[in-house]
């Protein structure tokens, strides 16, 4: 007996929906039952985006920074920074260093009395906003607003990891946003979704709901950092 000697399984959206709808009892037949189906898949990555870290979605990203600008544009599908740093002499190898930007708080961002001061910003407030195009005023950008703000143009990079947002459902042919990992808990958390929904499955939902929580808790132990863990006192002088 010999294997396949393959390793790309996956699950279009059509096959995805098909297993989630076989859970409950019952067959994808209606281009409605595939419409809303979707629906529900879509909500289903929001709600994981609540959950916590999915490790998949960190991206690296860079703005440069201009003299006497305080607020920068993040992408509009940015959910979170995790890190953030300020990088002087970006791209030059001998000369670059990274230093450590503190977040703040929009509380105490507000009670900075000179917000136009100038020097190497030490502080960003991240201003989440929705990412929602607005009816007047266009995308509503996530933000940073950073103090100071800068006090000279090509000098000072602000470099983060932000957690971005899952891209959406799509159509029949298009796979999913998520590593093979979460394909399990991915069709177990739709399942449960439409088992609200699909005409007599109500009495499998408790079954569905444990089976999707189960998934969910194995995929994300595997989802997680495995470098060791390292804490260091922080020395303070006065």
């Amino acid at each position: 007996m010999t294997t396949t000697g393959t390793t790309s399984f996956n699950l279009d959206l059509n096959n995805l929906v098909e297993e989630a709808f076989e859970r409950c009892g019952a067959e994808l037949r209606t281009g409605y039952d595939l419409r809303t189906a979707r629906r529900s898949l879509n909500l289903l990555t929001i709600e994981w985006a609540n959950r916590g870290i999915n490790l998949w979605t960190i991206e690296e990203g860079s703005i440069a920074m201009v003299q006497g600008q305080i607020v920068y544009d993040l992408p509009a599908d940015t959910i979170d920074l995790l890190e953030q740093v300020i990088r002087t002499n970006a791209g030059t190898s001998s000369n670059q260093l990274d230093i450590n930007i503190n977040r703040i708080s929009a509380d105490t961002y507000i009670t900075i009395p000179n917000k136009n001061a100038q020097g190497r910003p030490i502080q960003v407030w991240i201003n989440r906003q929705s990412g929602a195009t607005e009816p007047t005023s266009g995308v509503a950008y996530p933000q940073i607003n950073v103090w100071p703000a800068p006090d000279q143009s090509n000098y000072y990079t602000f470099f983060y990891y932000r957690l971005r947002r899952l891209q959406d459902a799509g159509n029949g042919v298009n796979t999913q946003d998520i590593p093979f990992r979460f394909l399990p808990c991915m069709v177990a958390g739709l399942a449960y979704y439409l088992s609200l929904k699909v005409p007599g499955a109500m009495e499998r939902t408790p079954m569905l709901k444990a089976m999707y929580d189960e998934a969910w808790q194995q995929a994300a132990d595997e989802d997680r950092e495995k470098a060791p863990l390292r804490i260091a006192p922080r020395m303070s002088f006065t």
